[in-house]
């Protein structure tokens, strides 16, 4: 919950100037929806995450509160974004909120809310609004595990406006540099070249399949070499076998008197 820190006037400022208050502010947001809903947001942060593991400039978390004003409204209605990504900030895992005037005035770049029976209208209507006129986040996405409905805004003109899916239903991500898309029922991101972006076991496994495959091909190219070194091997005896019955059919000739170098 919000710190106990009061919001301060000074009254002898004329243009009463609001003072923001300071100290922790804790994340205020009720459990997930369910397990599909939870996988589903540790996905998005795991696979960014891994993606961008050697990368220091940015946050992505999820079922965080953000704290953009002290008079904000505060509801059972209104909640943290389920998954969020604010750029060109530390990677700092310690928050325990998203407090906007204590990050320099930052704001997501890209929210995803994971749409559910009991929060899907305000995340299509009441959020989206306060996303797009207060948040001015560029990019927002919504997706039910469900029945997997997926759609994405871009923010233009101070509007949000739909993004065109591409052949394969992904929605690009001008911030991310990423396509979103629906994978095996899942929520995915994809590469500019169409890569799906993997979580760190699924490129354990990767791994692993290519060592194993690359192992196979070595051992593939030992048996070959083998095969040609007793071809080799073989045709040497064979040359060899054809000239001793030459030499023995020689020498046979001489012993009856036949020279086999006269010709005849």
């Amino acid at each position: 919950m919000m710190t106990s820190s009061t919001l301060s006037v000074n009254p002898t400022d004329q243009e009463h100037e609001i003072i923001f208050p300071q100290g922790e502010f804790w994340s205020d947001e009720p459990p997930v929806e369910s397990n599909l809903h939870l996988r589903q947001i540790l996905l998005l942060i795991e696979c960014l995450e891994w993606l961008w593991q050697d990368r220091d400039d940015f946050f992505a978390t999820g079922n965080l509160t953000i704290y953009y004003s002290p008079n904000q409204k505060k509801s059972q209605d209104f909640r943290g974004p389920d998954f969020f990504v604010v750029l060109g900030t530390p990677r700092d895992q310690n928050r325990k909120s998203w407090v906007v005037w204590q990050e320099d005035g930052k704001y997501p770049n890209v929210i995803v809310e994971i749409l559910s029976h009991s929060t899907a209208k305000v995340d299509r209507e009441e959020k989206k609004q306060i996303y797009q006129d207060i948040f001015r986040t560029p990019d927002y996405f919504w997706f039910d595990p469900e029945s997997l409905e997926f759609q994405g805004f871009t923010l233009m003109s101070g509007l949000y406006q739909p993004i065109e899916p591409n052949d394969n239903g992904w929605l690009w991500s001008q911030q991310l540099e990423l396509f979103l898309g629906i994978y095996e029922q899942k929520l995915r991101y994809f590469t500019p070249d169409g890569n799906l972006v993997l979580t760190p076991e699924e490129a354990a496994k990767q791994e692993k399949q290519e060592k194993e495959y690359e192992q196979q091909q070595k051992e593939y190219e030992r048996q070959q070499k083998e095969y040609e070194r007793q071809q080799k091997e073989y045709e040497r005896q064979q040359k060899e076998s054809a000239q001793q019955k030459i030499e023995q059919l020689t020498a046979k000739l001489r012993e009856l008197g036949i020279d086999p170098d006269q010709d005849l």
